[in-house]
């Protein structure tokens, strides 16, 4: 085989197996959530230039990078203390690694009379995986919290950290 064909060759295996990571993951995160809220795409998230960001991650996964100016609220001890001084019309973003935490935070927030409120489909795993900025209490980071091994499989584009 000519060096140029393997080249193609690679090249297109290389971007059919991305392809289908990525349809692997909109799959799997498609069958994760309940769809119970409403959903917002992570390219969709700068069109929404009042909103503001909730984490519903756990405080060491935020602590590795969260999105910018992203406030922490955490899942298991979800802290309203958040909220203070949103207004019940706000429009509110939540994510989470994947969606599913952020999903069940956006229902107690819609429950709480909260109108605007999103979750970030595919959370910051896919906004980390589409080039989009991460952030932790230094600047700019490139690493993300994978939560564990199993999902940290869906992180492919920045530098998984337990810290």
């Amino acid at each position: 085989m000519h060096k140029k064909t393997f080249l193609i060759h690679t090249y297109l295996f290389l971007i059919a197996s991305s392809l289908g990571a990525q349809q692997s993951f909109d799959q799997m995160v498609n069958k994760l959530l309940s769809h119970s809220v409403k959903e917002i795409k992570t390219e969709d998230v700068s069109s929404f230039k009042k909103s503001v960001l909730l984490d519903a991650r756990e405080q060491s996964e935020y602590n590795v990078s969260h999105l910018k100016n992203a406030r922490y609220v955490g899942y298991k001890k979800f802290d309203t203390n958040c909220l203070v001084g949103l207004e019940k019309t706000d429009t509110i973003v939540v994510y989470c690694s994947v969606g599913y935490r952020s999903e069940k935070i956006a229902e107690k927030l819609e429950k709480m009379g909260y109108k605007n409120v999103y979750n970030l489909r595919g959370g910051i795993f896919d906004w980390s995986n589409k080039g989009y900025s991460l952030y932790n209490a230094l600047g700019p980071t490139s690493k993300v919290h994978p939560y564990d091994n199993n999902w940290g499989k869906w992180v492919t584009k920045a530098y998984k950290s337990y810290e």
